[in-house]
């Protein structure tokens, strides 16, 4: 079992940045592939950025050149670095895990309870 508790979101303007954390605990976190996912109002949750064990890192194409996502196994966290956060951005941020593996299409076996992000105009 793993479990995911994310933090870091918040108010900011558009323009502004934002750094989401996700500490993960119940399993050697260096041996997870970790997930970003984001789900506005009336939307269905969508893949936002993923990182595998290995560091191999994805990301959906609304966000490339905006967010990074990172990992220190150190710390058992995962991070999401948000920048130039555009209004549409806005939305609860999940992070999610699962063995090895990481990607836009793969099953995810743990998820957190989410963090709000809100980009005002």
């Amino acid at each position: 079992q793993v479990q995911l508790v994310e933090s870091g979101g918040g108010l900011v303007q558009a323009g502004g940045s934002l750094r989401l954390s996700c500490a993960a605990s119940g399993r050697t976190f260096s041996s997870l592939g970790m997930g970003w996912f984001r789900q506005a109002p009336g939307k269905e949750r969508g893949f936002v950025a993923a990182i595998s064990f290995s560091s191999t890192t994805y990301y959906a194409d609304s966000v490339k050149g905006r967010f990074t996502i990172s990992r220190d196994n150190a710390k058992n966290t995962v991070y999401l670095q948000m920048n130039s956060l555009k209004p549409e951005d806005t939305a609860v941020y999940y992070c999610a895990a699962r063995a090895l593996v990481a990607g836009p299409t793969v099953k995810y076996d743990y998820w957190g309870q989410g963090t709000q992000v809100t980009v005002s105009s």
